[in-house]
């Protein structure tokens, strides 16, 4: 049974509501996605999809967008001075960039460039869409599929997985 702490395999395919697919195994050279349920790496959405699923069982999901990136939120849009960026004319309007956000790096879409501001929009790209996934749970690892009772991690690791382990024995 796949539940928080699973680490499973699964292939798939996603689609936006007019069909087109943003991402997929098969893009991947056909690798399955792998991942620990719980630990937040993917979106809610499919994370739930998978714990309604058994090994080698394919379903269809549609993920509504609050369970996928979030709605389109139009607050997240930022005009900021032309001046602060040099070429600034040659930004690709309507393209991703990556902008250094003190210790992070964000891709943000350029929205509108012009003498007076640039405009960027923080939304995620595939905000405000409902997602639709085929989905196949290839794998689940170990006896009981837990990652906390089936993988050793060292003294001092960093991967999480102390907090994923406080949040199933909660």
């Amino acid at each position: 049974m796949i539940e928080v702490g699973s680490k499973v395999s699964v292939m798939y395919e996603g689609r936006l509501e007019d069909g087109t697919v943003f991402d997929s195994s098969e893009a991947h050279e056909g690798h399955p996605l792998v991942f620990v349920v719980g630990a937040n790496t993917v979106i809610p959405g499919l994370e739930k999809a998978v714990c309604s699923l058994e090994p080698f069982q394919k379903r269809t999901v549609t993920i509504s967008a609050a369970e996928a990136y979030g709605e389109y939120d139009p607050a997240l849009k930022e005009t900021v001075p032309a001046g602060g960026f040099p070429n600034w004319e040659k930004l690709p309007v309507g393209g991703f960039i990556l902008l250094d956000m003190g210790e992070e790096r964000r891709r943000v879409k350029v929205a509108s460039v012009s003498e007076s501001g640039i405009c960027f929009d923080f939304n995620h790209e595939l905000a405000g869409h409902d997602l639709t996934f085929d989905l196949e749970v290839v794998d689940i690892y170990g006896e009981t599929g837990s990652l906390i009772e089936n993988e050793e991690h060292a003294a001092g690791c960093t991967c999480g997985c102390h907090k994923l382990k406080e949040q199933l024995q909660a």
